[in-house]
């Protein structure tokens, strides 16, 4: 068969279709300088703990980068960083027994945290940057990571920017109100969830069939577990043109073979 792959087993033949690539998007994949925040609310390093403290509360936030008359990042204080103060009674005591175990760098870096009186004692130096040009793949990846909510962002070693969680969300509302729909007909709504199907290697394409009337989608066939109902479902939806789907997929419990009728007139959308 033309395009098609032939293996042979002993006993059969095996014909497979080429998976055909995803269909690209016509959305310009989006760096972190498209989405950052560029007013920076920084601290010098050479400030006073007591004015990190007064600006963190007038502006309503958690942490401030600290960043050097240059524009290098020197490092970031947080509320985390001023919990063992001395002003509080809460710097850090510890047994004898371990006192003895802790290294006089340890217990010299502690005192320093829990006494100093500039920004430079109390900061934590060791701060994760991202590069203005990196794809926003990069920045969730490593929030994901190292389970931060924000980064500081660089170009030419100087502090530019600052990307957060909420920066993303705000790109992804701004990428779906972008989304224009197309006037399609119903044999390319069709066309188009069917070539959606076969570019995912977890959809079982050989067990669903997809009829389409009006903009509405009825899917059929049989499924092995929830997640790809779930999948099936959020590919119909996300195609353009399509006003509602219609779920009329089985599920047959693989182990057992237990037969889950489709849910009566489940529509969605």
């Amino acid at each position: 068969m033309p395009g098609w792959l032939t293996v042979s087993f002993p006993g059969c033949i095996l014909h497979a279709r080429p998976t055909p690539s995803p269909p690209q998007k016509g959305n310009k994949a989006m760096i972190v300088a498209d989405v950052m925040t560029r007013n920076v609310i920084s601290i010098a390093p050479d400030a006073t703990v007591e004015e990190a403290v007064n600006l963190m509360l007038s502006r309503h936030i958690s942490g401030l980068f600290v960043v050097d008359k240059e524009g290098s990042l020197a490092g970031v204080v947080t509320e985390g960083d001023l919990l063992r103060r001395d002003e509080l009674g809460t710097e850090r005591h510890r047994p004898w027994w371990l006192r003895l175990l802790a290294s006089p760098a340890r217990q010299a870096a502690d005192f320093t945290q829990a006494f100093g009186r500039h920004v430079r004692d109390v900061m934590t130096e060791d701060v994760l940057s991202i590069p203005q040009d990196a794809p926003l793949e990069d920045v969730v990846a490593t929030m994901e990571k190292h389970r931060i909510k924000r980064l500081p962002v660089t170009a030419d070693g100087r502090v530019v920017g600052v990307v957060s969680r909420a920066d993303l969300l705000r790109a992804l509302i701004g990428r779906v109100r972008n989304v224009e729909p197309l006037a399609t007909d119903d044999r390319a709504i069709r066309t188009a969830i069917l070539n959606a199907l076969e570019a995912q290697p977890w959809a079982p394409t050989t067990t669903l069939n997809v009829t389409v009337s009006n903009g509405v989608v009825d899917v059929w066939g049989t499924i092995t577990n929830e997640p790809e109902r779930n999948g099936i479902r959020v590919i119909a939806e996300n195609t353009p043109g399509v006003k509602s789907v219609n779920d009329h997929l089985v599920y047959i419990e693989p182990y057992t073979g237990t037969v889950i009728e489709a849910p009566d007139d489940k529509t969605i959308g």
